[in-house]
């Protein structure tokens, strides 16, 4: 296996920090996974998943977020996507990358596997771009926020008033944060949350790109994207064709301890996609890439991927 990192122009208000992992030139290439991650992390994260992928056959294609990782700019860019419609923008970048291996891998099935923020904003990716898709992989993804979005959303834009769109808020982060870990008391650490391998939350707590505080317009744009996917005006486009695999924890708390989840898949087989399914992981939390039934939820995914092939 090797590994490939690039900058890819967006346009003039970003370059895209591009990360390959490339199996080794005697495997047969079965097909390509762009990965979509999570907020206040980065793609790097994702380097044991990724390796094993590319170890079976799979060319994996991520990049940071802007606001995140290698692709902030300027030091006030920390967790800052845009001064408007930030979640369509992020969306939009991902499927610049789509283009990017539609360009250099041409013919090889596409697959998108977006985790937390990443999963929401591959919902709205697939509201555009679903043709463009083999099929598309859900982790710790969630439903409608309800009145608590609202209300967090009201919050938010408060905050933006009050602070400016590019002031962190700490204030949206402990509502958050400390809500996600009250399953969880007494909590160790305020991540908790993530997953039950200590040590993996540790890294995330240690790791300088991980875990930063994101803008008051950040959660704006957050809480409008998650509301706006849920929309049944929205879902018109997407592809009936479209193999969806939703994937969460039974205690992730982003995912209402699996409520969330089958929220979601029951709105897609609603409108009629013909190829959904759900995995809830018995108590396993938020970031399943990096539990401790970790190898279990790879091997999945790679039985997933190989059979919608």
């Amino acid at each position: 296996m090797k590994r490939h990192a690039f900058y890819l122009n967006r346009d003039r208000e970003i370059r895209l920090f591009i990360h390959c992992w490339i199996p080794d030139y005697t495997q047969e290439i079965k097909g390509v996974v762009q990965l979509a991650h999570g907020m206040a992390e980065h793609i790097m994260r994702y380097d044991a998943f990724s390796s094993f992928l590319a170890s079976q056959g799979f060319i994996v294609i991520g990049n940071d977020h802007r606001g995140h990782g290698r692709s902030i700019q300027a030091p006030d860019d920390w967790g800052f996507l845009a001064e408007q419609k930030g979640f369509d923008k992020l969306t939009e970048d991902m499927y610049t990358v789509t283009q990017y291996i539609q360009k250099e891998y041409p013919g090889l099935p596409v697959f998108l596997l977006g985790h937390s923020m990443g999963s929401f904003l591959t919902r709205r990716y697939i509201q555009f771009y679903s043709e463009a898709l083999s099929g598309v992989l859900l982790l710790g993804t969630g439903g409608s926020q309800g009145m608590l979005g609202k209300l967090g959303l009201t919050i938010a834009k408060w905050e933006r008033c009050r602070k400016g769109p590019r002031s962190p808020s700490f204030l949206m982060n402990k509502l958050t944060f400390g809500q996600f870990n009250n399953a969880f008391q007494p909590a160790r650490t305020a991540f908790d949350f993530l997953n039950r391998d200590t040590s993996a939350v540790d890294a995330y707590i240690q790791d300088p790109l991980c875990g930063f505080i994101c803008s008051t317009s950040f959660y704006i744009d957050l809480l409008d994207g998650i509301e706006f996917i849920h929309l049944p005006r929205a879902q018109r486009n997407i592809s009936k064709k479209l193999p969806i695999i939703l994937l969460s924890g039974d205690t992730d708390p982003v995912g209402k301890f699996g409520d969330g989840v089958r929220e979601a898949h029951n709105m897609y087989r609603r409108i009629g996609i013909r190829d959904v399914q759900i995995q809830l992981y018995a108590n396993a939390r938020h970031d399943l890439l990096h539990e401790t039934n970790k190898e279990e939820v790879y091997n999945g995914i790679l039985t997933w991927l190989e059979n919608k092939l």
